[in-house]
């Protein structure tokens, strides 16, 4: 037996090199990357719209020729910011009636604190060797989504950290420091 089978730290078993420049590079030196695909809800539009859209993103999954995994991450909502804002504005205003809208506002806030509330986000990953190639790959691909009326983005280092933050702790985020630099 090899020592990371007997190794109880889980960055043992994880094949992963480094995180740079919105890729994994895995120990093979193979790269994983990929977009970031934002979640548009189409149940609030008209039903022609929402066939519509079905079929451009069927389209757009037919026109990827090579292994890829879908993959939808929960990340924690942080919305202490939020809450820090309400509180100046509460501090700030002497009128009854905003103060009390304001109060409301920072109760259900709290609430969703309370709740662990996350966005849900989704990634198309994909394995790519030669990074001129995985370039291309992100371009196409973000073409054809927006075509499909979806926005998207390159994945970056902090998704990439959340997506295996979510297959390695299950869903929860460390504390205590980066394990892969």
């Amino acid at each position: 037996m090899s020592s990371a089978t007997n190794s109880k730290y889980t960055s043992d078993f994880v094949p992963v090199k480094a995180i740079t420049n919105g890729t994994i590079i895995l120990d093979n030196n193979e790269k994983v990357t990929g977009i970031k695909i934002y979640p548009r809800n189409i149940f609030i539009l008209d039903t022609a719209t929402q066939e519509l859209i079905i079929s451009n993103l069927r389209n757009v999954y037919n026109i990827i020729n090579y292994e890829f995994w879908l993959i939808v991450a929960d990340r924690p909502v942080d919305i202490n910011v939020y809450v820090s804002q309400l509180q100046l504005l509460y501090n700030q205003t002497n009128n009854p009636v905003r103060r009390k809208m304001i109060i409301e506002d920072m109760n259900k806030a709290n609430e969703f604190v309370n709740d662990n509330i996350v966005d849900t986000e989704f990634y198309l990953l994909f394995k790519e060797k030669d990074i001129d190639k995985a370039q291309k790959k992100i371009r196409d691909l973000m073409g054809a989504f927006l075509n499909a009326g979806l926005q998207t983005a390159p994945v970056s280092n902090d998704d990439l950290r959340i997506v295996l933050d979510n297959f390695l702790n299950g869903g929860a985020t460390t504390k205590f420091g980066t394990v892969m630099s």
